[in-house]
Parts: structure tokens; C-alpha cells; sequence
């Protein structure tokens, strides 16, 4: 691969607890066939080929604890109660970056092909890139009383996965602008007026949110999908 154009980073914010999926530990820590959901996150980006560094960010008193299980040019740092507060501090200590990724540890069988289309059209010129896929089911707005207000195109919908790239430059201005939380890291760049490309993602990239979820990717994984 190229590197003329600076070295892409990639931040994993892990410091989310995790209460939908009903374990006792901190979700990024789950096991999943016998390593950690945050392990199978961070080799998927290393096996990619196309990220030069990871920034792993973790509850602060998980910081040593997971420095000492990451393998390869892995730096963990103390992230904050919210997602937003956790990318912060990843930019941080990721001033060398010309482009950055940031994924989701719970989107643990993300596979490497997708991570490195993702950093390729970053490097064809494109300034943020995001993985998504169709959506099968009719989607419904409502109020808060439950009531149906609206239902939007379903051939316009698509649900957004990880890891999303930027150019380091864009994703900087996009949080250093940034008011509220936000739980898409795109969300900030449209808030710019910026354009995000959108391209195929994969549906083995899915979030691992519930029980559900978690029985699935087990399954994956035992019959030897990552």
C-alpha cells in the first residue's frame, strides 16, 4: 500500500458499558470464542493491511489491563462516559494521522476486505466513508406517545455500519464544532455541510447489541467465520 499520503489511524472506542447485551462486564470485554469482542475488533483492523496504528479508548481504570492483551502497534487511553468524549480522546494522541477510522469494538467480525475498501476510497480523494446496507424492514416514525407520524421511503434507507473514515483534518473540525453527544460520527461531518460517500458494507459487520446478537456471533465464530 501507498503511504505517501500519511498514515491512516484507526480509533476504537471501548469504554460503553453495554447494558443492552445483559453481561456483567463492560460489552468490548465479552468473550466471544475465547477472546475478548474488542480483540477479534482491533486484529480485523491490524489483518486488514491498510491501518498503520490503532488508538484503543477504555474506561480509564481498564486502561493497563488492556494494553497488556493488544498485540501489534496498539495504544490504549482513557475514554470518557460518553462516545463523543471517548473520540476526543483518541484524536488526542493521534496527531500524526492524515486519515482516521473509527469502529466499533462491538462490530467484532467486521470483515478486513471492507476495512480496507473503506481506507481506499479515502486515499482516491474521498474526505469521509461510511459502510452501509439496505434496509429490509418497513421503518416507522412515531411521537412519544407511540403514535405513527410518518413511514420514509425504505429504498432511501440505509443502515450505517463501521469502521467510517475521514480525512484527519475534517473529522478534527467536525468535533471540534460538535455540540450535544452523537452517536454517529458522519452525523457531525453532515452537520458541516460536508458530502459522506456511502459504499457496500458487509452484513457479518453487524453490531453486537443484545443477546441475540451475541448468540449469533458465537455461532459465526465457532464455525470458523473469523
Amino acid at each position: 500500500m501507498t503511504r505517501s499520503q500519511g498514515p491512516v489511524v484507526a480509533l476504537v472506542p471501548a469504554a460503553g458499558q453495554g447494558v443492552r447485551l445483559g453481561e456483567s462486564k463492560p460489552k468490548a470485554f465479552v468473550d466471544l470464542g475465547g477472546k475478548a469482542m474488542l480483540i477479534h475488533a482491533v486484529d480485523g483492523l491490524l489483518r486488514s493491511g491498510a491501518v498503520d496504528r490503532v488508538i484503543v479508548i477504555v474506561p480509564e481504570e481498564m486502561v493497563e489491563a488492556t494494553q497488556a492483551m493488544m498485540s501489534g502497534d496498539v495504544t490504549v487511553v482513557a475514554g470518557g462516559s460518553e462516545r463523543t468524549d471517548s473520540v476526543r480522546a483518541g484524536l488526542a494522541v493521534a496527531d500524526d494521522a492524515r486519515y482516521v477510522l473509527v469502529h466499533d469494538a462491538a462490530r467484532a467480525l467486521t470483515p478486513p476486505s471492507l476495512i480496507a475498501r473503506v481506507v481506499a476510497e479515502l486515499r482516491s480523494g474521498r474526505s469521509a466513508v461510511i459502510p452501509v446496507l439496505p434496509v429490509s424492514d418497513t421503518i416507522k416514525t412515531v411521537d412519544v406517545l407511540g403514535a405513527v407520524t410518518s413511514t420514509p421511503e425504505r429504498s432511501e434507507l440505509r443502515a450505517v455500519q463501521t469502521p467510517q473514515g475521514f480525512t484527519a483534518e475534517l473529522l478534527r473540525r467536525a468535533y471540534a464544532e460538535a455540540n450535544g453527544v452523537a452517536t454517529d460520527d458522519a452525523g457531525l461531518v453532515e452537520r458541516l455541510g460536508e458530502r459522506v460517500r456511502s459504499i457496500v458494507g458487509e452484513p457479518t459487520a453487524f453490531k453486537i447489541t443484545t443477546p441475540l446478537d451475541l448468540l449469533l456471533a458465537r455461532a459465526l465464530v465457532e464455525e470458523g467465520t473469523r
